[in-house]
């Protein structure tokens, strides 16, 4: 192969691969490769374990799945022999030493070398220190006479020198494959940890992020590149998939960029929707089915969860059914009729007073002389899932549930009732997030979504005052704090691990946030038995918030 003297050109393979799916990975990986030759491309950097699909989680333990993610590996390293672009591609490896997170570098019809990820996360959404074992210090690879430093997504944000090393030992360009969940911000998180690993080493570092949702995760691409000198070589664009190229030259000062995508990133809002949106296209998608349904009841969380879909999948794919009962207030019917027509998705209703006061009539001996309360309201809900669950088990339509992350908090949700279903879009999102994004979204339409422009969650829906409609007059404030008052308590205990002095210090009424606080705490068994649903905070409820369920803690008690 032709030695690299001054000039690369590097292709940064930004895709969406599926966990477990190693043909289909392979296949993709093949995909991008013949596009990058296309282009005229040196070399393809692919993410992080991306034949495997990341995280793999406990698959790597299977010795089956490595062996085939390894044969896969090899295999495309023989393509490298047709003169093309070589390779950088995340797949795990097992040797006589142990198990690893590991990088191939493929060229010449072979593998060329393997480099291994030294700093093991081991927080939040991570665990790989479970399954994985810490690589040995790596150095430079020789590519083509260009020595390449590859430090694998944690090596550049922790604080072992990984990059340092590199640097030290001859590195020239750092490439950086990643699998780095969103969240809000976060991009700007990633920049600033990149900056400081250029402003150490004085070397222009590339970073590669994958597209798309892995279960609860959701990883929006965004990859980019910093020059030597700290300036922005290219971004490219977030949540959408593809190969870009990007000319190098080596120059008295480094590698710099000279010619490179700078994409616009969307806003805050954008951000979050384009992720939920993706997220719950790819769960539904990459687990094989056809359709979704959901309840449609004329409030904010449905209709927006309804809006999501359709964006998701476009209308074809999306049922909603309104289930309505004596409580169901005549302009919740409208409502939700007029966010169906104004998705063009279909719209059935199915009243369900009877199976209600069949429940009822079969608990009458067992309930007689009990005050009808809760336990009544409940069998609305459950009602309303048995329903939604029978017509997915007949259409095979997942049920998309809609609880929004203030009602996950506090519990004010109806286990295998409005809680039934198989992914919700909304999960990690607090009540006042979501009537934000339902007005975002009425006037902004992102490029690449199947929904209509125009508003698509009826204004009415987003001024009334919320509310379960399980008995006459409800309101949600009947039972909760204003969601103003409560969503920012939550964001301090959730988010922030925060205090109920902390918060009565700030103002807050001390025997509401210890209410709040409570509420919270006795939920944990609900949440444990609820749908995943995207990550789009720093941290969410499963993956990031592990707390016991069985937990006599109570903070200011």
């Amino acid at each position: 192969m032709a030695q690299l003297t001054d000039t690369l050109r590097l292709a940064v393979a930004q895709l969406d691969p599926t966990v477990g799916d190693v043909s289909g990975n392979l296949a993709l990986a093949r995909r991008a490769r013949a596009e990058a030759a296309a282009a005229g491309a040196d070399l393809v950097l692919f993410t992080e374990l991306f034949i495997a699909g990341y995280p793999p989680e406990d698959l790597v333990l299977k010795p089956a799945f490595v062996d085939a993610c390894m044969e896969a590996v090899a295999s495309l390293a023989k393509e490298t022999a047709d003169g093309g672009p070589g390779v950088v591609i995340g797949c795990p490896l097992r040797d006589e030493t142990g198990l690893f997170n590991a990088v191939a570098v493929l060229d010449e019809g072979r593998i060329l070398t393997w480099r291994s990820k030294v700093d093991l996360p081991n927080y939040g959404e991570f665990d790989e220190k479970r399954v994985f074992q810490v690589g040995p210090m790596p150095g430079p690879v020789n590519f083509r006479g260009l020595r390449l430093g590859i430090p694998v997504c944690e090596d550049v944000w922790g604080d072992l020198g990984v990059c340092e090393t590199l640097a030290e030992s001859g590195a020239e360009l750092l490439l950086v494959p990643n699998g780095s969940p969103f969240y809000r911000g976060k991009l700007d998180v990633r920049h600033q940890v990149v900056l400081r690993q250029v402003i150490e080493t004085d070397l222009a570092m590339v970073y590669a992020n994958q597209v798309g949702g892995q279960d609860e995760l959701l990883f929006d691409g965004a990859s980019f590149a910093f020059n030597g000198d700290r300036s922005l070589a290219f971004q490219l664009p977030q949540f959408a998939t593809g190969v870009f190229v990007s000319e190098w030259r080596k120059t008295g000062d480094g590698w710099e960029c000279h010619s490179g995508e700078v994409a616009e990133i969307p806003d805050a809002e954008a951000a979050v929707w384009r992720a939920c949106v993706l997220g719950l296209g790819d769960y539904v998608n990459k687990n094989g089915f056809r359709s979704v349904v959901l309840g449609l009841s004329g409030g904010i969380d449905s209709a927006v969860c309804a809006a999501m879909a359709v964006d998701a999948l476009g209308a074809e794919r999306v049922h909603a059914v309104m289930l309505p009962y004596r409580y169901t207030a005549e302009t919740s019917l409208e409502d939700a009729a007029a966010c169906a027509k104004a998705l063009g998705i279909r719209y059935d209703t199915v009243p369900i007073a009877e199976p209600v006061e069949g429940f009822s009539r079969a608990l009458e001996t067992m309930f007689s002389g009990s005050v009808p309360g809760i336990t009544e309201e409940n069998l609305q809900s459950r009602t309303r899932g048995v329903i939604l669950m029978a017509i997915s088990n007949k259409f095979g339509a997942m049920v998309v549930t809609t609880g929004n992350k203030s009602e996950m908090s506090v519990g004010y949700a109806t286990l295998y009732g409005d809680m039934n279903g198989g992914f919700n879009p909304i999960k990690d999102l607090y009540k006042t997030e979501v009537f934000r994004l339902a007005r975002w979204r009425n006037q902004n339409r992102p490029a690449g979504l199947k929904g209509p422009a125009g508003e698509v969650v009826p204004e009415r829906i987003i001024v009334k005052p919320p509310s379960a409609e399980l008995r006459a007059d409800q309101k949600d404030e009947d039972s909760l704090p204003p969601y103003e008052v409560l969503d920012a308590i939550l964001q301090h205990l959730v988010e922030h691990d925060g205090g109920v002095d902390e918060l009565a210090a700030e103002g807050f009424d001390r025997d509401i946030v210890a209410h709040v606080e409570r509420l919270l705490y006795v939920a944990e068994y609900k949440r444990r038995q609820s749908a995943p649903g995207v990550k789009v905070t720093r941290k969410n409820f499963g993956r990031d918030r592990r707390y016991p369920i069985t937990n006599r803690f109570r903070d200011g008690a």
